[in-house]
């Protein structure tokens, strides 16, 4: 059966709009929107969600807030980045809980990537690890809220028994 569904974005909510714009764009993201117009949300002013938008996300209230679209080239999906004012907000989840725990950006080569955020001031869980036979090189990264982005490296002419 075709799917139904194709791609569109990943929502990240942070505390601080500009300072997660700025980390985004060292890992390489350019802004897209500087808004999501159907959530009535931009990022030069906090705006009121409408009732309906808070009720379809499952935002208590009707909170203001600020927000952008951000991309790596031109495809999908986007990153979406809000920030609300007045919410009760817990931290992000970490990778032995349950839920999306981190998203995962593809590296050419993670080692000078790597070397290159943590002089731009990129904070890591580790250094680049060489996973399981090698198949993958990996990193973990935070931004300023503490999400967790994956950066790998696949080696592909690796994997034939899998493909």
């Amino acid at each position: 059966m075709a799917s139904k569904f194709s791609w569109g974005h990943i929502n990240i909510n942070v505390s601080d709009l500009d300072a997660s714009i700025a980390f985004y764009q060292k890992l390489g993201f350019e802004t897209f929107l500087p808004t999501i117009p159907y959530l009535n949300l931009n990022s030069q002013q906090q705006n009121t969600l409408d009732e309906g938008s808070a009720l379809a996300l499952g935002v208590s209230g009707s909170p203001k807030g600020r927000a952008c679209i951000m991309q790596i080239d031109d495809g999908f999906p986007k990153l979406d980045l809000t920030e609300f004012g007045g919410l009760d907000q817990r931290d992000p989840l970490e990778n032995k809980d349950l839920g999306v725990v981190r998203i995962c950006l593809i590296s050419e080569d993670l080692a000078s990537d790597y070397q290159s955020l943590v002089d731009a001031g990129v904070e890591f869980l580790s250094p680049p690890q060489q996973c399981h036979e090698r198949l993958a090189d990996v990193a973990t990264c935070v931004d300023p809220d503490g999400t967790r982005i994956e950066l790998l490296q696949v080696y592909l002419e690796r994997w034939g028994e899998f493909l």
